[in-house]
């Protein structure tokens, strides 16, 4: 069997050199290369294919996610590195190979190498029809929906209804069709909720759905007739994000 090829993707140097020290360890794993920005790590895989992407999701500029869903098709396995569980559904929705919760143990790290090896020789060794197996259970279906702090009680906010959200220093305003709901709320507690392949963020103060842009226009975008801005953090991860979805 060739070697397998891989590359690290994570803001984070300390888990950038405990993954990389990993995989000298593993016979067969090859490094290709370890980025802690995204949009670098992506443009590298497009010019030169691997077969094992790890990538964190709480990212700078564009989520582990959102790069995913911008990976050549059919593109490699990939496997999620992260702090936070919630995202689990979401990772087997992009046919993740395996899901890894921060800090990793080696033993865990090896598990997920090999269930890429298992899936390789598979691929290579075609096998007669058969019924799925048992393990292939339906998934928690994900939700629609996020509780948010208005007042002296806790507001059901459906993600179909969401226009757009702007940052009010502490505080949090979404918009939706026929409402303003006002929360106190961090930005970075709402990204954690809101679906990624729904929502993107386009400026230090403004979430916007996705399905609720009207156009874009010189920098700013529009959503129930206002005009937002594109932030010069965001422009890139924006720009690469609607085009992958064909919303341009």
């Amino acid at each position: 069997m060739r070697p397998l090829t891989c590359v690290i993707i994570d803001d984070e140097p300390l888990a950038l050199d405990l993954l990389a020290g990993y995989c000298e360890q593993v016979p067969g794993l090859e490094l290709k290369g370890q980025f802690h920005d995204a949009l670098v790590a992506l443009a590298f895989v497009q010019d030169h294919p691997v077969d094992i992407v790890f990538v964190d999701i709480h990212m700078p500029r564009i989520t582990g996610l959102q790069l995913v869903q911008l990976l050549p098709k059919p593109g490699p396995h990939v496997i999620f590195t992260t702090a936070y569980n919630q995202y689990a559904v979401q990772s087997y929705e992009l046919s993740a190979v395996d899901y890894l919760l921060k800090p990793i143990g080696f033993d865990r790290f090896l598990q997920a190498v090999n269930k890429v090896r298992t899936q390789t020789q598979a691929a290579a060794t075609p096998l007669p029809a058969a019924a799925p197996p048992a393990e292939a259970a339906a998934l928690p279906a994900a939700p629609d929906a996020m509780f948010v702090k208005n007042e002296h009680r806790l507001q059901r906010v459906a993600f179909d209804d969401i226009l757009y959200i702007e940052g009010m220093k502490e505080y949090l305003m979404i918009y939706t069709e026929g409402s303003k709901i006002l929360t106190l709320q961090s930005f970075r507690r709402v990204e954690e909720v809101l679906p990624p392949e729904r929502f993107a963020r386009i400026h230090k103060s403004y979430i916007v759905a996705l399905n609720r842009i009207e156009h874009v226009e010189r920098g700013k975008v529009q959503v129930a007739g206002r005009l937002l801005p594109i932030g010069d953090t965001y422009r890139d991860s924006f720009n690469a994000l609607i085009k992958a979805q064909n919303l341009l």
